[in-house]
């Protein structure tokens, strides 16, 4: 947790260049027992200055035997450009946090966390229209799990208009990313790791306060329904990276931040324990259709000490004000 809040406050007190989001498919090869399966990859990018710029993904690789591996990573990359700007050519380095859903006893699976580090090449064609085709190499490096390498193709689109070809710097974004505080009121669904009927219906309630330009915090009530594996809910603040692009309607942002969970399934003999305080990471987007009205969707990711992680996907309406 102590390196993705130095992150969040490193991308936030960063100058702002442009900006790229890329959606990525292809194939991940476990390298020590050449087993392959599917990986998809969803990332943001900002450029510190011509020749750097840094990047929040995350990586999910797919259902390797015995591992269903993902995780959030972190990178610095160093790139250049040929024909014209058209063609940017970079590599990226990082570190990787994964989740590992493995399978334990009694028809159970255990949910391993652990660091790693990742390792990418990446060569991207930028069009006229901002469009992006980019192709993708990943090696990821663990000391207690699987190590991988993927290879990705993928579309994505730059954010910011460019001055030229290319990826190019833009002015400092000179306003908060949203009014000053915003209250959004959402439903959605839970899905948690482990084996057995996984899925509950999902509802929050959260209050968002802008505090620098690139920063916000937010402090929510969640509830994350009821299934065979979990019965949790509480309270989760955050802090927040954060930029806004289209005049300032849409906004995305990553945060992190403890959860004071409740969970009555958590005892039976596991842990004799039923309140937990556990790590959340949260990307989400929000977008403004009225100066007071605005729509939000975020995934949030919870970690456990107890088998017990989840994903909790939200929507909602959000009062702006």
């Amino acid at each position: 947790m102590r390196w993705i809040i130095i992150t969040l406050l490193f991308f936030a007190a960063s100058p702002a260049w442009a900006g790229e989001i890329l959606e990525l498919n292809g194939m991940v090869l476990d390298s020590s027992s050449n087993d392959s399966s599917y990986s998809w990859q969803l990332e943001y990018r900002e450029g510190l200055n011509e020749h750097f710029e840094a990047s929040f993904t995350y990586l999910n690789e797919g259902h390797l035997p015995g591992h269903h591996r993902d995780g959030h990573g972190v990178q610095l990359w160093a790139r250049d450009y040929l024909f014209d700007r058209r063609l940017s050519i970079a590599a990226g380095v990082g570190p990787y946090l994964y989740y590992d859903t493995t399978p334990g006893r009694a028809n159970t699976e255990v949910d391993r966390h652990g660091l790693a580090v990742l390792s990418s090449l990446a060569a991207t064609w930028h069009f006229d229209n901002r469009l992006l085709l980019q192709l993708r190499i990943n090696g990821v490096a663990t000391a207690n799990s699987i190590d991988t390498v993927s290879a990705l193709l993928g579309l994505g689109y730059q954010l910011d208009p460019p001055r030229s070809g290319g990826p190019a710097p833009e002015p400092l974004q000179q306003s908060r990313t949203t009014a000053k505080n915003e209250i959004t009121l959402f439903l959605g669904l839970t899905d948690v790791f482990n084996n057995g009927s996984s899925h509950s219906a999902a509802a929050a309630i959260e209050y968002r306060r802008a505090l620098l330009r690139y920063l916000e915090w937010s402090a929510a009530v969640l509830y994350e329904g009821e299934s065979d594996l979990i019965r949790r809910r509480g309270v989760a603040t955050q802090l927040w990276a954060v930029k806004s692009f289209l005049n300032d309607d849409l906004s995305l942002g990553v945060g992190a931040g403890p959860y004071l969970a409740f969970d009555s399934l958590a005892g039976g003999g596991r842990s004799g324990k039923e309140l937990f305080v556990l790590p959340i990471i949260t990307m989400t987007a929000g977008y403004r259709f009225h100066p007071q009205w605005g729509a939000r969707v975020s995934w949030n990711r919870i970690i456990t000490s107890y088998d017990r992680d989840s994903d909790v996907w939200l929507g909602g309406i959000s009062y702006i004000f």
